[in-house]
């Protein structure tokens, strides 16, 4: 399925990964999560990142459904990892426009730096400083691809955006989760409709 697209991500890799030793940057750990706008659900089947010659690895994320913005959002489901990579390579299946989408996403210069600079963030307490260590790919209709950094939800700064490529894909292998997303959300789209720009 879609072997093409994935032949092209995975030569990518293999090409530019000249070292394959994990090491962690000083100890330090990020968060790093997929966001969607909510009704418009993705399936990310596979999102693979790497720091070049460093390490290459996989993570595997599944359904998103949330959230884009407000008071959840930026954020989705994720993990902790001990190296922030210099390319991600994703690919995603958009169940309100039945579409395959795909994208290496070179993650912007300097990005390490930007979010090791203290940043104000609220708790129980009053205000704190902290670095941004949040780092979110948010995913929208027509294939966008938004970047954010953030230490709390609601003071996140974007740092990319860029449009993914349309790719081939039979939608019927989504077609028992098409189903159960369109009984959940078919109101909604009738009302809002599908916007893939704006995002």
């Amino acid at each position: 399925m879609k072997l093409l697209a994935l032949s092209l991500i995975s030569l990518f890799f293999i090409t530019s990964l000249t070292g394959c030793a994990a090491s962690s940057e000083a100890g330090r750990s990020w968060s790093f999560s997929v966001a969607a706008p909510e009704h418009y659900r993705v399936w990310v089947e596979h999102l693979e990142l790497e720091k070049s010659g460093v390490k290459h690895w996989r993570m595997p994320i599944g359904g998103v459904d949330c959230c884009w913005k407000g008071p959840d959002g930026p954020s989705g489901p994720g993990g902790p990892i001990t190296v922030l990579p210099d390319y991600i390579g994703i690919q995603w299946f958009s169940f309100s426009e039945q579409k395959y989408y795909q994208r290496l996403i070179p993650v912007p210069e300097h990005l390490k730096q930007r979010m090791e600079q203290p940043a104000t963030y609220s708790g129980a307490h009053g205000e704190h400083q902290a670095p941004r260590d949040m780092f979110v790919v948010g995913l929208a209709p027509g294939g966008q691809i938004v970047l954010w950094i953030m230490n709390q939800i609601g003071n996140e700064i974007e740092v990319a955006r860029m449009q993914a490529n349309e790719i081939g894909g039979d939608p019927n292998d989504y077609r028992a989760a098409t189903k159960r997303y369109l009984e959940a959300n078919a109101a909604y789209l009738k009302q809002h409709g599908v916007p893939t720009t704006g995002w």
